[in-house]
């Protein structure tokens, strides 16, 4: 942790400052001690040099979709270069320049690609917050960036000021409990007139996967031990390999490619090397719950939200992604408090 993140921090409980009540320094980096709220003086670990928010106690499914995504990250804790590109597809609008400067939050880093990323992008400061023992992935992916820190907490109640430019989260609201929520929550703590992001699984287009994937994934692939269900992926992901790089790759680009079976999106990732659609094949088959969400229900998050200029775009045929500017004061703050 880097101690220029404490102007950023607000105690989750009652939103008090914190201060360190007690810090072990490695090369200028806090690698371990203690937060203090000066308010209700709770108190909140460092280790690892990561701020520890998180109680998974009181709720079993966002205990296991963490363990199951942080499992995943630490597995596959892999940065590239084709991940930019997939970065930007699902921010669009946004662009490096739009960020350059910039308070960033994202809601839910993952191993911190992302994070980075928006780092090196020239953001003020970004703040990757997760749930899951991922956060030891992205510190790793992000240490070396002063504009970067981790920390991890729940999306709904994160230890931040409302002080942000710019929030986004992609490819973790779904996964949440409450979608709608973890969304509110993020648009909380953007100043009067920020910006928020999402990509969300869409609804439309993917019935085959809500209707014969997700209970397959609810009741079987979720439960199964890390490394079983990594080996069991390997089965589907060879399975699609070679269809991806045998059909779909060479068509993506003519006339044919509308006879193709799911073919906007398929067409998208045949470009990738074999271990990313592993990673997406395990991402499929890990979370204990997934949720889809209709264009109608997305667009009612940013007006829940009192965002305005709202861009929602239809992405590879199968997902959502949105960009608002918050106005005023969230309506989402009345009710799900701050």
């Amino acid at each position: 942790m880097k101690e220029i993140l404490l102007q950023y921090l607000a105690c989750p409980a009652c939103a008090g400052d914190l201060s360190l009540s007690s810090a072990e320094r490695d090369d200028g980096e806090i690698v371990s001690g203690a937060l203090r709220c000066t308010d209700c003086s709770k108190d909140f670990v460092i280790t690892g040099g990561i701020p520890r928010f998180a109680d998974l106690s009181t709720d079993e499914v966002q205990r296991e979709t963490a363990e199951n995504f942080g499992q995943q990250w630490l597995e596959f804790d892999h940065v590239e270069q084709h991940h930019e590109k997939q970065f930007l597809d699902w921010i669009a609008p946004v662009t490096p320049e739009f960020v350059s400067g910039k308070t960033v939050v994202e809601g839910g880093c993952g191993k911190g690609r992302h994070t980075r990323l928006i780092g090196e992008w020239g953001a003020k400061a970004v703040i990757g917050v997760d749930l899951s023992v991922a956060v030891e992935a992205a510190y790793k992916n992000t240490k070396d960036l002063p504009n970067v820190h981790i920390i991890q907490a729940d999306i709904y109640q994160l230890p931040l000021k409302k002080t942000f430019d710019y929030a986004f989260s992609v490819g973790v609201l779904h996964h949440l409990p409450n979608p709608r929520a973890g969304f509110a929550s993020l648009t909380r703590k953007l100043r009067p007139g920020g910006a928020i992001s999402a990509w969300v699984y869409g609804l439309e287009n993917n019935g085959w996967i809500v209707n014969f994937v997700n209970p397959l994934r609810e009741h079987f692939t979720s439960k199964l031990p890390m490394r079983a269900l990594y080996w069991l992926s390997y089965l589907p992901t060879l399975i699609l390999w070679l269809p991806l790089k045998l059909l779909y790759l060479p068509l993506a680009k003519t006339g044919l490619k509308r006879f193709l079976f799911y073919a906007d999106y398929l067409c998208y990732i045949a470009r990738f090397p074999f271990r990313e659609i592993h990673n997406i094949v395990h991402d499929h088959l890990t979370a204990p719950v997934a949720f889809y969400i209709s264009r109608q229900e997305f667009a009612e998050w940013f007006k829940d939200a009192d965002a305005e200029r709202v861009e929602l775009h239809w992405h590879n045929s199968n997902s959502w992604r949105g960009l608002g500017f918050v106005k005023a004061q969230p309506k989402a703050e009345a009710r799900h408090g701050g």
